[in-house]
């Protein structure tokens, strides 16, 4: 049985929560392995719904072991606020089923507050970013000033740590001419919140490394989408961490050996939150039917998700950058009923016709999409759980996908239901 990892195949919000969901039963354990609280999954089990943000989707299903890894930045009260609001709903988190890596940095509110005053400033691009504090963070790691989740377990040690990391925030206030942090308000904050955190700590690469040795079955689960990545995505318009497959082991602390099958997760059309470019975006009544449609809002913010067709450069893309061996894709029913579907097929750009997209923000905002038109389908693919159960041009529809990604289907989900899911080819069989 091959461990598993589940990426996002374009920017995000692809249905990762139900398909994560869906592949937990074979499972042992689910590892988030980057990014913080500002994504989100919803899980529909039953007539239970799930928001989840920070927590691994593995933490509503009863005998699995959630773990953060080393790659997740942590804010420690969102992390408390929604275990809280799991508890609300039934759902008990404790030692015995979630783990957190005792070297992940902590987002505090000096992070979050930064992120919103360069998102609301006039000057430089603006990125769309969620105002949680997630590009902060990941800012202070890389400069070597985080605080990181040991360093509560250790309060005498704490106080230096503050201060080194105030010598660059406080330079930054006065710069936006704001008062200054103080060191001693940092300190009661995280001293408060430590003995509500501290006992989910463990030593995550041991752990992994222990159980994968031992047999048990680990599904990496990421956030947002492989379009995202800090290196391979539409940069600046992106997220502060790696989000392609290969950071399933960075993020946990386990070698490149331990991750088997990497499978894609990708919707059939493309959404897209926040600023960038967005080749295939439909700005008319057929973008804003596909949206009201898919019911396509943000699970952490609410925002309105951007819609358009297909881009089958962009998944091709991410199939090689990730590596991805098989594709789930999703909401292939919101597709129903329309006459004509197209597909992105290449790009324009200047005369010259692109295979890829290219990497230069001036050639992302100038690429034109080239299409093909596919024949609709006047029925429903809406819970079908079979093969059987789909117009004849449906199926042709995702055949035609296959070819221009060049990866096959593994899974095809028609509905939120976990239920309704055509199994094509198990990824944990590798």
């Amino acid at each position: 049985m091959a461990n598993v990892v589940v990426v996002g195949a374009q920017w995000g919000d692809e249905g990762k929560g139900k398909i994560v969901d869906w592949l937990c039963e074979q499972a042992d354990i689910v590892a988030r392995f980057q990014g913080g609280h500002n994504a989100g999954h919803t899980l529909v089990i039953g007539d239970a719904v799930y928001k989840l943000s920070l927590l691994p989707s593995g933490v509503v299903r009863p005998g699995k072991l959630a773990v953060i890894g080393n790659g997740v930045v942590l804010d420690p009260q969102a992390l408390v606020d929604e275990i809280d609001r799991l508890a609300t709903q039934g759902v008990s988190i404790t030692r015995d089923n979630l783990r957190i890596a005792d070297n992940a940095t902590l987002i505090l509110p000096l992070h979050r507050e930064l992120d919103a005053l360069r998102e609301n400033s006039n000057a430089g691009t603006r990125i769309g970013t969620t105002r949680r504090g997630i590009g902060p963070a990941y800012e202070d790691k890389v400069g070597r000033r985080a605080i990181r989740l040991m360093d509560l377990a250790d309060l005498e040690t704490l106080p230096a740590k503050i201060e080194r990391l105030l010598s660059h925030h406080n330079a930054l206030r006065r710069g936006f001419g704001l008062a200054e942090f103080g060191a001693e308000e940092i300190f009661d904050e995280l001293s408060a919140v430590a003995p509500k955190v501290l006992p989910y700590m463990d030593t995550v690469w041991r752990l992994l490394d222990e159980e994968r040795r031992h047999g048990s079955r680990i599904l990496f689960e990421g956030a947002q989408g492989a379009l995202l990545d800090i290196d391979h995505g539409t940069y600046p318009f992106v997220t502060s961490s790696h989000t392609v497959a290969g950071q399933a082991a960075t993020g946990t602390g386990l070698g490149p050996k331990a991750v088997g099958y990497v499978l894609g997760i990708a919707k059939a059309y493309t959404t897209r939150v926040g600023e960038g470019p967005f080749p295939t975006e439909l700005d008319d009544e057929i973008g804003q039917r596909i949206g009201e449609r898919g019911r396509e809002f943000g699970t952490v913010t609410g925002r309105k998700r951007r819609c358009g067709w297909f881009d089958a450069v962009l998944v091709r893309q991410t199939v090689r950058t990730s590596g991805i061996d098989g594709i789930a894709l999703t909401k292939l029913d919101i597709l129903d009923g329309f006459d004509e579907i197209k597909v992105c097929v290449g790009y324009r750009l200047d005369g010259e016709v692109l295979d890829h997209l290219p990497a230069s923000q001036g050639a992302q905002a100038r690429v034109e999409p080239v299409y093909e038109t596919i024949e609709g389908w006047p029925g429903t693919t809406a819970g079908a759980r079979s093969w059987a159960d789909l117009p004849a041009q449906a199926i042709k529809y995702v055949r035609r996908i296959e070819e221009l990604i060049g990866a096959p289907v593994a899974l095809l989900s028609t509905s939120p239901e976990r239920d309704d899911t055509i199994l094509v080819h198990n990824p944990f069989e590798g």
